[in-house]
């Protein structure tokens, strides 16, 4: 099992993670909360799900192009020159959408964390602490593996496949590699974890 995810009995996936890898996922959990952000203050009004429903949120794409792609624009092709019409939907879109989109992207990110944190490592050198996740906290490690891919992709430049194989033959020496090696680790265990929830 270590090392990949394997289905449970009546749902659910396994994993075994060694002390180092249980830091890595939550360290890489947490960078994705704070690429994301905060959620909205929960004052009165905001605790009503009606008035929640009908806040608005930001009409334009984020500037920072890991959180464009995970908050892509509804209209169009991504990286492509919009018409007028086009952008004024995608905003419209934007407003009523990506609040809730980002506190989803959250809620996945610290499932992540939560789960990590319950785990019990005895310390020992070669000894893994197996990670039980139910089919709902499947799903949500599945959400959050993807948006970490896809920040760390769009950190490392990768568009096609092209650009990914060239990066996978880095030399150890380069700054990139151990980005490139958690972009293929995470890769492998979102791959892992899909076969079993298919099992």
């Amino acid at each position: 099992m270590g090392g990949h995810f394997e289905p449970l009995p009546g749902g659910g996936a396994a994993v075994a993670l060694d002390e180092v890898e249980v830091s890595i996922l939550r360290s890489l959990a947490v960078q994705l909360l704070e690429l994301i952000g905060p959620g909205a203050d929960q004052g009165p009004e905001e605790s009503d799900p009606l008035a929640r429903l009908f806040a608005d949120g930001p009409s334009e794409p984020p500037a920072d192009p890991a959180l464009a792609r995970l908050f892509p624009d509804a209209y169009g092709a991504p990286g492509s020159e919009q018409d007028a019409q086009a952008r004024a939907y995608a905003a419209e879109f934007r407003r009523y959408t990506e609040n809730d989109l980002r506190a989803r992207k959250r809620e996945d990110a610290l499932a992540v964390v939560h789960s990590l944190d319950s785990l019990t490592l005895t310390g020992d050198d070669d000894s893994d602490a197996v990670l039980r996740l139910s089919a709902d906290e499947c799903r949500q490690w599945l959400g959050a593996l993807n948006d970490l891919r896809l920040a760390i992709g769009t950190r490392l430049e990768i568009g096609d496949e092209d650009d990914s194989d060239e990066l996978f033959r880095l030399p150890d020496e380069d700054p990139r590699k151990p980005m490139v090696m958690a972009y293929l680790w995470l890769g492998g265990l979102q791959e892992t974890l899909v076969e079993s929830l298919m099992a």
